[in-house]
């Protein structure tokens, strides 16, 4: 029977949202003189801003162009995109995974550009079978679209299938969609309660999908 790995991209593979974090807190800082709490910034990890532009209004007590934002934040991320690298261990899961002759996907509610243009720039582009982003669903995560279009075209059962995450809505997805998830959280969302069925680790280090079915949690 096949088995699958689907990992979410952005804070999982390479933190980006570590990144984004010190952009927009920098950001709202100089332009509105507001601080940006982790907490709130958190409620967008791995899904939409929606919520993140919503407190930003309730904090100014005005209407804002958020595209406007966008423009400036990316010209900030752009100057910080050279220090990003995949996370420790990343590398060592793929090959992992391979090895035990698992299909191999991604599932992320970010861009197709925006994934494609990191996996290519970190030669990572060649072990996925399945790439599901944004463009792919009509609602992103906590949604499970997204996991389910990868489990259907990779063809894998969702009971077959390990989701890797770092978000809590990425979890919501995973779970959502049938599958086991492993979190394993960045910097940023280390702090988030994550929900009873997911296993977390600390890194990548700390687990082998070989072993891991194993698991009290997966038992």
């Amino acid at each position: 029977m096949k088995k699958a790995v689907i990992f979410d991209f952005d804070g999982t593979i390479i933190d980006t949202e570590t990144t984004w974090f010190d952009v927009y807190r920098d950001l709202l800082k100089e332009k509105f003189n507001i601080e940006l709490p982790l907490k709130e910034f958190a409620k967008s990890i791995g899904t939409t801003d929606e919520a993140f532009y919503q407190y930003i209004e309730l904090t100014i007590g005005m209407k804002i162009e958020p595209q406007n934002i966008n423009k400036l934040a990316n010209e900030l991320f752009l100057e910080k995109r050279s220090t990003l690298s995949i996370r420790p261990g990343v590398k060592e899961k793929l090959a992992e995974a391979k090895e035990l002759g698992y299909l191999i996907g991604l599932a992320s509610s970010s861009s197709r550009v925006w994934v494609e243009g990191f996996l290519r720039q970190f030669e990572l582009w060649e072990h996925f079978s399945v790439i599901k982003t944004s463009e792919d669903v009509e609602k992103v995560k906590p949604d499970p679209a997204l996991y389910i279009k990868a489990l259907e075209e990779l063809k894998v059962e969702p009971q077959q299938a390990y989701a890797v995450e770092d978000s809590v809505n990425g979890a919501i997805a995973a779970i959502n969609a049938g599958m086991k998830c492993i979190v394993v959280p960045n910097q940023i969302t280390s702090f988030l309660r994550f929900p009873e069925k997911t296993f977390r680790f600390e890194s990548f280090d700390e687990f082998n999908f070989g072993q891991i079915l194993s698991y009290k949690k997966f038992v």
